[in-house]
């Protein structure tokens, strides 16, 4: 989670092995070792090196030794990710992180280059540009995926089991694109408004405040709020976005860390105007920070129903430093974010490895993280660390092999989605029916497109039925695009999708599910 505030300005790393004030002669004598290790190595080492290379892989190396999240950055790199974050800087549209030691995509911007290329949030990255990643930081990659508009950029991932994992390798353009922070605003049915937030940028809470106020306005008496892939993002954004829920002077969480300023209650400003709007959130296992924090809060003040599969389990607060001469950039955690009730939603990290840490994404990790039982307002029980477990549990879909990555790369997808499209009927009746009729779908679209999948890349391309109908259904919502719209696409996924139907169905009952023992 990153606050907006820039920090105070650091000496030099370089600096510090000779000027930096001492807190005693121990710390001084630790300095000193330091200092001579770095020096033998740079004369006696077997290859020629420089103190700049040290010294920048002795600061890796320590933010690596502290915490998962803390990194440091080169003024220029900085420069370049911001404009990238900001969409300054033209890339493919996806967002990658270190996971179980593999950099692996986290986040595909919807409709963006890479979506369209047939990337998919867990693949892992292996070369760029037929530069092999081994080695390189989830920022180094980043940096990597940037560059000129109408440039291309050559991505190796891989899917599947590690021991065993599928290849394949796409062409990915480079380009501008709108980046809308709430991506779909719709009614899922007559009386029930869905709101997709992808981030907490800069205009989450006003996006999302017009997108329930456009809902308001369409009938809707009750709100879906799907957060299921959030990354995170800005603290006070997320306390915007809260306190249209919740009344004024309402806690949204807490901030701890060594300084007693960083201990801070954040809480809301006002009256939400959507106070009394029944509530169910969506949540999945890359629902990480801020967005775990809002569920967090959400649940432990009993305002909402959580619905999915457990988070990320994230809820660090990092500020960013100048670190002088260079103006280099030193993103460090400084504290701790703890929900209302006053659990950690963190996964532990002292004492494992990162990549240890990073596979416990949307796990509960250790039995220690989850040991402690804390209670909403209404005393309904939830436990702390290991990200939030949702209230309703909707298991995963199956993951999609690695051939139809390439095959959508291919154009594949397309040659049976658009031959079928023309086939259907345009008319609201039309879309009706095939919004609904999945007995449609597989015998129409899965077996052309099993067939030029098997022609093409000479493979078996076999499929269970799980498989078989998550192909259908994804090749099915783009039919209904091509055909109606990006309206009639986004009211497909919401019919269609089982997290989307199991908050539907719990509205009736929603009071009886939040509400404590004995009540």
């Amino acid at each position: 989670m990153r606050r907006t505030t820039r920090g105070l300005a650091l000496a030099a790393a370089a600096g510090l092995l000779v000027a930096a004030p001492l807190a005693g002669q121990a710390s001084y004598g630790e300095l000193q070792t330091f200092s001579g290790v770095l020096n033998h190595i740079r004369l006696n080492y077997v290859d020629s090196t420089t103190y700049h290379e040290l010294v920048q892989a002795a600061i890796r190396g320590v933010l690596r030794a502290l915490d998962p999240h803390s990194s440091f950055f080169s003024s220029a790199d900085w420069e370049k990710l911001s404009k990238l974050d900001k969409g300054e800087l033209a890339g493919p549209g996806l967002q990658v992180e270190t996971v179980d030691s593999a950099v692996t995509v986290v986040w595909v911007v919807p409709k963006s280059p890479a979506a369209k290329a047939g990337i998919l949030p867990g693949d892992r990255v292996t070369r760029v540009n037929d530069t092999t990643v081994a080695g390189l930081s989830e920022r180094d990659v980043n940096l990597r995926l940037g560059g000129d508009q109408g440039s291309k950029v050559r991505l190796t991932l891989e899917r599947g089991p590690r021991l065993e994992p599928d290849t394949f390798t796409v062409d990915v353009k480079r380009d501008f694109f709108t980046r809308h922070l709430v991506s779909i605003t719709r009614m899922a049915d007559s009386i029930t408004g869905y709101v997709r937030l992808e981030e907490f940028g800069e205009t989450a809470a006003p996006e999302l405040h017009d997108a329930l106020k456009k809902l308001k306005g369409q009938g809707a008496r009750q709100v879906i709020l799907d957060l299921r892939g959030n990354p995170g993002g800005l603290v006070y954004q997320a306390v915007d976005v809260a306190a249209e829920f919740f009344p004024k002077n309402t806690v949204v969480f807490q901030s701890r860390g060594r300084k007693r300023e960083l201990d801070t209650t954040f809480t809301t400003k006002k009256d939400g105007d959507f106070t009394k709007f029944p509530l169910v959130v969506l949540i999945d296992g890359l629902t990480a920070s801020a967005a775990e924090a809002l569920s967090g809060s959400l649940q432990d003040h009993d305002r909402a129903l959580i619905v999915g599969r457990r988070s990320f389990g994230k809820a660090l607060m990092q500020v960013d430093f100048v670190v002088l001469p260079g103006d280099d950039i030193l993103h460090l955690t400084v504290g701790y974010i703890l929900s209302p009730s006053g659990r950690y939603i963190q996964r532990r990290y002292h004492g494992i490895g990162v990549e240890q840490y990073r596979s416990f994404a949307g796990k509960s990790g250790t039995e220690e993280d989850t040991n402690t039982v804390y209670h909403t307002d209404d005393g309904r029980p939830v436990r702390g660390g290991g990200g939030i477990a949702p209230d309703l549990e909707v298991g995963r879909n199956t993951d999609f092999p690695v051939w139809w990555s390439a095959a959508v790369d291919s154009g594949l997808n397309t040659a049976v989605v658009d031959s079928v499209a023309l086939t259907l009927p345009a008319t609201p009746a039309g879309r009706a029916a095939w919004i609904s009729g999945r007995d449609q779908w597989e015998p129409k679209l899965l077996p052309p497109f099993l067939a030029r999948v098997r022609s093409r890349f000479k493979i078996p391309a076999q499929t269970d039925s799980a498989l078989a109908f998550q192909l259908a259904a994804t090749l099915a919502r783009e039919t209904a695009g091509v055909r109606w719209g990006d309206d009639a696409a986004d009211e497909f996924l919401l019919k269609n999708s089982a997290d989307v139907r199991t908050a539907l169905g719990a509205f009736p009952r929603l009071a009886q599910l939040l509400s404590g023992p004995g009540k």
